[in-house]
């Protein structure tokens, strides 16, 4: 079927909430006959994400830098494992490598791949679709920002459209595979 990248933390320290959301992702992804592409990292959401998909058999695609190959974070099990020389490369094979973007909590990193996907998608760079997963709200300040700056002009609405949020995995692929169709 598809090839879905998720934007996601890498982070060791979350809360086990959010590791059980990545699995249910990885899972439910491959558990509708997608191919999971992640950010190739073996911990945090990123680990519980791919480990999730393997587990309901799915075929997973990791993208890292050799940077975080050398601190041996690696998703070794990986079907298919590329590794890049930086983070602007990985950013882009991702991009390459993928049909559609479901993006869940994270950090910086998961915010600068989210924002790239969707830069390029308002620059007409690629046309395909984009799903933000706003878990109790974990988004809302974000999205209220953005909302402000469209509301000022700096934003235009038609580039806000071009991220559908949703507040569950189930509605985030349904949404996808709708886009996808």
């Amino acid at each position: 079927m598809a090839a879905i990248c998720v934007f996601c933390a890498s982070s060791r320290t979350l809360d086990q909430r959010w590791l059980d959301l990545a699995a249910e992702t990885g899972a439910e992804i491959a558990r509708r006959g997608h191919t999971l592409v992640s950010g190739g990292g073996c911990v945090g959401m990123m680990g519980a994400l791919v480990d999730g998909a393997r587990s309901a058999g799915g075929r997973t695609i990791g993208v890292i830098p050799q940077s975080l190959v050398d601190l041996e974070v690696a998703d070794l099990a990986s079907d298919e494992l590329l590794v890049t020389d930086s983070m602007a490369s990985r950013k882009t094979i991702m991009i390459d490598k993928s049909d559609a973007f479901l993006t869940l909590p994270g950090g910086l990193g998961t915010l600068d791949e989210l924002f790239e996907v969707w830069t390029t998608a308002t620059l007409a760079l690629h046309a395909k679709p984009m799903v933000l997963v706003d878990t109790d709200g974990f988004y809302r300040p974000v999205l209220d920002w953005l909302g402000a700056l469209a509301d000022q002009a700096f934003l235009k609405p038609a580039g806000l459209g071009l991220l559908t949020v949703t507040d569950t995995v189930p509605a985030a692929l349904d949404a996808l595979e709708l886009r996808m169709t």
